[in-house]
C-alpha cells in the first residue's frame, strides 16, 4: 500500500489540478461575457497554471513508467486522465470564447 501512494497522490493531482482549471476556464468565459476581459484573461491564466500543475503530475507518471517502475492503472487513474484531457479541451474553447466576446465587444462600440 506505501507503494502506491506516490502515484495516488500524482492521480489526484490530475483530478484536483485539471477540476481546477475547469472552473477557472468557466469563470473566465463568464467574466468575459460580463465585458470584464482583464478578469477573463486572469482567470485563463490561472487556469493554465492549474492545467501547468495537472501536467507536472502526469509527466511524473509518465517518468516513472519509462524507468522500468510500472505504474498500475486503476479505474481512479483513468478517471483522473479523463478530467484532465477534458480539462484542457475546456481550456481551449474558453481561451476561443473569450476572444469571441473581445471582438463582439470592439465592434458594438
Amino acid at each position: 500500500m506505501a507503494e502506491e501512494q506516490p502515484n495516488l497522490e500524482a492521480t489526484m493531482g490530475l483530478i484536483m489540478n485539471g477540476g481546477n482549471a475547469k472552473g477557472f476556464a468557466f469563470e473566465a468565459i463568464r467574466a468575459a461575457k460580463k465585458g470584464d476581459f482583464e478578469e477573463a484573461h486572469k482567470k485563463l491564466d490561472a487556469a493554465d497554471q492549474a492545467l501547468n500543475e495537472a501536467h507536472n503530475s502526469q509527466t511524473d507518471m509518465l517518468t516513472k513508467e519509462a524507468q522500468g517502475d510500472h505504474q498500475p492503472v486503476t479505474l481512479l487513474t483513468v478517471h483522473a486522465q479523463d478530467h484532465l484531457m477534458n480539462a484542457i479541451t475546456f481550456r481551449d474553447l474558453a481561451g476561443e470564447m473569450v476572444d469571441m466576446y473581445e471582438r463582439i465587444a470592439k465592434l458594438e462600440k
